[in-house]
């Protein structure tokens, strides 16, 4: 379901539309003053962006979301039943895992206005893990590692969300796959996993310098591709621990940084092909390498050229 916006104050139209949106559930309403829900969907890419607003103690009991779903509480409180470790609540400012993919849920929301991020577990693998569904990589707890983990979390939570907003950037494949590879890499930074944290002795011995140079040409020749870092390191014949260790030992960066540089400087090089008489703009080259926040691409930009994208542009 694409962007979306529903609001009522009918219990069984809100079941139908949670059962057509998310996953199939029942739901009851626990408040004695029954209430409306409110709920609005952006879209970015294969991410799914919601906005939240259940003015009543909803309970709810639901069958798998087969998505990771991230949520960040901002009023009420979101009292989830986990299979594993039991009831644990969200409070206002915090984030976690609403629940894992491949299990059911039940819990209550007592009136709570709420956002949830949601996407296929599939991208956690292809940024950091192995495309291989017999080892796809799994979560073991609900929780930021810290509470550093939690905030930048939230950070990249709210920048996504001021992404599918505009509608320029979220109608951009490339920022689209940037964005989603940039939410999976840091949910397997800041939620626990089973991601693998330490390379084995095959990884270090593959991790030279001629992975890096295969890796860059591949780079390269797919620029301007929705490219992962699980296929750069396939067409090396590595793994992606290989390949992130031989990024940080050659060139003291990660292949998704590395990545990144060579959008940017292709960015400057088409800035300075163009011209803004022809009514090309700065924020529709930065869109066009992959960079959604003009702002964010202005002050990098800056950092790595010492003048600003504009200045570029006119010459």
């Amino acid at each position: 379901m694409r962007n979306l916006v529903f609001e009522s104050d009918d219990l069984g139209a809100t079941e139908d539309f949670l059962n057509s949106a998310y996953t199939k559930m029942s739901i009851g309403n626990d408040s004695p003053a029954g209430g409306s829900a409110s709920i609005r969907r952006d879209m970015l890419g294969q991410v799914s962006l919601d906005r939240l607003d259940l003015r009543f103690a909803m309970r709810y009991d639901a069958d798998p979301l087969e998505k990771v779903c991230l949520c960040v509480v901002e009023t009420g409180s979101i009292e989830e039943t986990y299979r594993d470790t039991g009831v644990d609540v969200f409070l206002p400012g915090q984030v976690g895992l609403l629940t894992p993919p491949e299990l059911p849920y039940e819990g209550v929301i007592h009136s709570s206005r709420y956002r949830i991020v949601m996407f296929d577990p599939r991208l956690l693998n292809r940024v950091g893990g192995t495309a291989d569904d017999r080892e796809a990589i799994r979560f073991t707890g609900h929780r930021p590692i810290s509470p550093a983990a939690g905030t930048r979390l939230k950070r990249v939570l709210e920048h996504l969300q001021d992404v599918a907003a505009d509608p320029d950037a979220s109608a951009s494949p490339l920022v689209a796959s940037t964005a989603a590879d940039y939410l999976a890499a840091t949910v397997l930074d800041t939620l626990p996993t089973t991601t693998v944290a330490e390379p084995s002795a095959a990884d270090r011995h593959d991790a030279h310098a001629d992975t890096v140079r295969r890796a860059i040409a591949y780079m390269e020749s797919h620029l301007r591709e929705d490219i992962s870092v699980a296929e750069i390191a396939a067409a090396c014949f590595v793994t992606v621990r290989s390949l992130q260790l031989a990024f940080r030992r050659h060139l003291d960066t990660t292949p998704t940084g590395r990545l990144r540089r060579m959008r940017l400087h292709a960015a400057r090089e088409e800035l300075r092909a163009l011209s803004p008489g022809d009514g090309h703009t700065v924020t529709s080259t930065a869109q066009r390498w992959g960079f959604a926040h003009p702002g964010r691409f202005a002050i990098e930009y800056r950092r790595a050229y010492g003048q600003s994208p504009s200045a570029t542009l006119r010459g």
